[in-house]
């Protein structure tokens, strides 16, 4: 199973807002940048997004280690996710995109790892920007 690191960021302007994800796709020496935007979102649902349409690229099953400076998408992942399930998602914001993030993660092997933001974090902060400027891309359409 090839290892594949997934850094992704999202961002918000007004939250909700336009807003936009980045995400990076590491294999080896090798990688993909993948970024995106919606009209009126949130920071979370962008955070979200980053990592669905980073996995989304993948053509086979990876061992993915994902690298997000969210701590909702990586404690989502890594803790609250099998309990939201459990509980059919009640009570639960952005159920449709955990449903999605459960689908496109299937085939892989998942581990999440929280990053502080804006902390000089090489990748995190190419995500950062990708994501901003996707975001202020679709605030001036």
């Amino acid at each position: 199973m090839k290892k594949v690191t997934l850094f992704s960021d999202g961002s918000a302007l007004g939250n909700p807002g336009p807003g936009g994800f980045g995400a990076i796709l590491r294999y080896g020496d090798k990688e993909k940048e993948i970024v995106g935007s919606e009209e009126h979102t949130t920071n979370n649902r962008m955070e979200l997004r980053g990592v669905i349409e980073g996995l989304k690229a993948l053509k086979q099953p990876c061992d993915v280690e994902i690298v997000s400076d969210s701590s909702y998408v990586v404690k989502g992942i890594n803790e609250w996710l099998d309990n939201w399930v459990k509980r059919n998602f009640k009570k639960v914001k952005n159920p449709d995109l955990w449903q999605e993030y459960i689908e496109v993660s299937k085939p892989h092997k998942i581990n999440a790892h929280w990053v502080r933001g804006h902390d000089g974090h090489i990748e995190n902060e190419r995500c950062d920007k990708l994501a901003r400027d996707a975001a202020e891309a679709v605030k001036n359409l």
